[in-house]
């Protein structure tokens, strides 16, 4: 069953079951893809869909972020609760310890040793840990090691 199937199928849940916040987080993510489709005129697969749900979470993050800060601990909750619903689309992520090996093996690969050497590592980690860990995570993990 592809992704979108799946968000449908939740969705008809989530309203049946009367869950107010699963609905509305689904009908984000479907309203994400539509305006997609739409504009493009084509269809999305899987992967295209988990890229749109991680920059919904990351939108949502910042939101909550800003949030904290102006001390709106109602509205820090519903985003959060909107979080929590997208990362049940979102493959498994990476443990920290996962992440740190698979780094490694990278860094072992294009011979990285400083800092300097962070933009090769960078464009082969994104492609490999695509879905299971975010850019900001393999950020830190590269100037970690190569630091």
């Amino acid at each position: 069953m592809s992704l979108k199937e799946q968000l449908k199928e939740d969705l008809k849940t989530a309203m049946r079951d009367k869950e107010v916040v699963k609905r509305d987080s689904i009908r984000a993510i479907n309203t994400m893809i539509k305006q997609i489709e739409v504009d493009e005129r084509r269809e999305l697969d899987d992967d295209e869909v988990i890229k749109l749900i991680q920059r919904g979470i990351k939108q949502r993050e910042e939101a909550i972020s800003q949030y904290k800060a102006a001390a709106r601990d109602d509205l820090v909750q519903k985003e959060q609760e909107q979080v929590d619903v997208f990362m049940l689309y979102l493959p498994k992520q990476l443990t920290d310890e996962e992440l740190e090996s698979g780094m490694k093996e990278i860094i072992t690969q294009t011979g990285a040793t400083t800092i300097k050497d962070m933009g090769k590592v960078m464009g082969m980690a994104t492609k490999k840990f695509a879905g299971v860990a975010d850019g900001k995570r393999i950020n830190e993990m590269v100037k970690k090691l190569l630091s």
